[in-house]
């Protein structure tokens, strides 16, 4: 099996631009990275947004198993999930709501942290399960080779133009909020309040 050749060249083309297309638009994991880079600096902006594309891959490889379709066989698993990711962010509000200094004292530990909460803020978000379940099987062709290899590659391009798109967000807010660093407890209220909405988002939009 040559992984060069299980996709068409001009299906990935297209599919790659409606990967950037749909990474360009901000979401959850934009916001989150964002959140993060606003609060404790561009390097943890891209650090979240590793996190995430770690999570994304999970959700490919589970795709790619057929693990997804299970999920959606089965709503009281998604909702746990969805419950279980929603008490997460709302702990991550709290959290940062109470932190009157900056978040982490050191940097390798932001970064630690921030690829941590990336990762499982994304890993217990089953509409992303969904999504992918969807959007990758789309592309594929049985008689080029394997699914689950067609899958997994197109994964794998997707993850990458996603972190790279969702870095950019993360950094770019961490630059622009380098300036308000004294401003440490302000930037964390902000960050509580993205943590808070993505948490009522993901209850109130089943």
């Amino acid at each position: 099996m040559s992984w060069l050749t299980l996709v068409d060249p001009a299906t990935l083309a297209v599919f790659m631009a409606a990967g950037i297309a749909l990474n360009l638009t901000p979401g959850a994991d934009v916001m989150f990275a964002t959140a993060c880079g606003a609060a404790q600096g561009w390097q943890s902006g891209v650090a979240a947004a590793a996190g995430i594309s770690a999570g994304s891959i999970v959700h490919v490889a589970l795709t790619a198993a057929g693990l997804a379709a299970l999920l959606q066989t089965y709503p009281a698993a998604l909702e746990a999930i969805r419950w279980a990711g929603a008490a997460y962010l709302a702990w991550l509000a709290w959290r940062s709501w109470q932190t009157a200094g900056p978040a982490c004292a050191s940097p390798a530990a932001t970064l630690r942290a921030a690829a941590r909460r990336g990762l499982l803020t994304n890993v217990l978000n089953p509409k992303v399960a969904l999504f992918v379940l969807a959007f990758l099987p789309q592309f594929t062709d049985p008689s080029r080779g394997p699914v689950w290899a067609q899958i997994v590659l197109l994964g794998l391009v997707f993850t990458s133009t996603g972190f790279v798109i969702t870095a950019a967000y993360g950094a770019t807010a961490g630059a622009l909020a380098t300036p308000l660093r004294r401003h440490a407890r302000a930037l964390n209220r902000i960050t509580a309040t993205v943590y808070a909405a993505l948490a009522a988002r993901l209850v109130l939009t089943p």
